[in-house]
């Protein structure tokens, strides 16, 4: 052993020892060995089964891992799952069940948008930490009336700027845009025309989807009689392929843009021949296998995605938000402290609230400002080639 590596293996060993006698022989407070109990409410059957099961999965991999690792001080996560059935009612009551259990230290949400938004009065009066998986900006914002709402996922200025970017750099000028029917599909319109306006980009045409419409060969035709040079795609994943090939049936030979909330699975499926050569802004860990790891971060970042492809047989490109959530929790309840074996909600809230983490999904930055975490670096480009995502540059 060199004696750096001596040294140091010495100052731990002094710390660990250090922190047993405080605890143990001067009457320090006991160690705290009680499980940390996180709620996890996810879209397991229903509209948006397919990304609540990836979140499931994340969430699953994730907490075995932390359990294993032994960096948890003596202590344990439950994870406690409730499938809400893609439904804002029953995402309620779930809410409602987890919050009055004061077991529970803080609770996930998926990434229904309107589960997320309906529970937020509920979460605030119940005092419950939560973070949710979910994009709309009116999640977690006006942070004064979300104290205890945090979210985790792509925020659609970020989303819209990017887009712009590369729009411009194509010298792309005018747009069709499909976007969900929802808060976050409306939010993201918004945002687009507001870069657009800047730098002089036209919507000629624009069309909304369901989160259960299973065809949208209409409002495709509806676009592509606009004749745009691109189109955009602010919708869930499963609808974002299924424009994608709609508008490819009705003729259009543009360039296809995904929104970050458009991010399914890395291989494309039935799908692949008609996006080919889609341009999708996201993170970058759902192409690390593209990325020399030259730090710590892009490191772990490689290691989350091996890891899942080699639990789940492929990779959901949300799959990091879930497993950075459940961090994220876990870092708060540790640094929080309080009595052993109970429960301090508004601890836990007044870290996470103060947050910072180079997650797998990215830099993350909460403050008392601003419960929306990930940071606009997170953000990249990817392109559609030969059935699969890859980095763009």
């Amino acid at each position: 052993m060199t004696p750096f590596r001596s040294a140091t293996a010495m100052a731990v060993a002094s710390t660990l020892l250090a922190t047993t006698l405080t605890g143990c022989q001067f009457g320090g407070q006991a160690q705290d060995t009680s499980p940390i109990v996180i709620a996890a409410d996810l879209e397991l059957s229903g509209a948006a089964a397919g990304v609540g099961k990836a979140y499931r999965q994340a969430l699953t991999l994730k907490v075995e891992q932390l359990n294993a690792s032994g960096a948890l001080n003596g202590r344990t996560i439950d994870l406690r799952v409730k499938d809400n059935r893609s439904d804002a009612s029953e995402s309620l009551r779930n809410i409602v069940d987890f919050s009055n259990d004061s077991s529970v230290s803080a609770i996930i949400m998926g990434g229904c948008n309107e589960c997320a938004v309906g529970a937020v009065r509920t979460v605030n009066e119940k005092q419950i930490p939560t973070v949710a998986l979910a994009a709309a900006g009116a999640v977690a914002s006006p942070v004064a009336e979300r104290r205890y709402m945090f979210k985790l996922a792509p925020n659609a200025a970020d989303n819209a700027g990017a887009i712009t970017v590369e729009l411009r750099r194509r010298s792309i000028s005018t747009v069709g845009v499909l976007r969900s029917d929802d808060a976050y599909g409306r939010e993201g319109v918004q945002a687009l025309r507001g870069e657009f306006n800047k730098v002089g980009i036209d919507i000629l045409a624009e069309a909304s989807v369901r989160g259960t419409d299973t065809e949208v060969d209409r409002q495709a035709g509806t676009l592509v009689s606009a004749e745009p040079q691109a189109m955009v795609l602010w919708t869930a994943p499963e609808q974002a392929m299924l424009g994608a090939t709609a508008v490819k049936r009705a003729g259009f030979r543009g360039s296809l843009f995904l929104d970050a909330a458009a991010a399914g699975d890395l291989f494309l499926g039935t799908a692949g021949r008609a996006a080919d050569r889609a341009t999708m802004v996201f993170t970058q860990t759902m192409v690390i296998d593209d990325v020399i790891a030259t730090t710590p971060a892009k490191a772990a970042r490689r290691q989350w995605f091996q890891d899942y492809t080699a639990r789940f047989g492929g990779y959901h490109g949300s799959s990091s938000f879930a497993a950075d959530a459940v961090q994220l929790i876990v870092d708060a309840e540790l640094r929080a402290g309080g009595p052993a074996g109970k429960v301090d909600r508004d601890g836990l809230r007044d870290v996470l609230e103060t947050s910072q983490l180079d997650g797998l999904s990215g830099p993350i930055r909460m403050t008392p400002d601003n419960h929306s975490g990930l940071m606009p670096q997170a953000l990249t480009t990817l392109v559609a080639r030969n059935g699969r995502w890859r980095l763009a540059s």
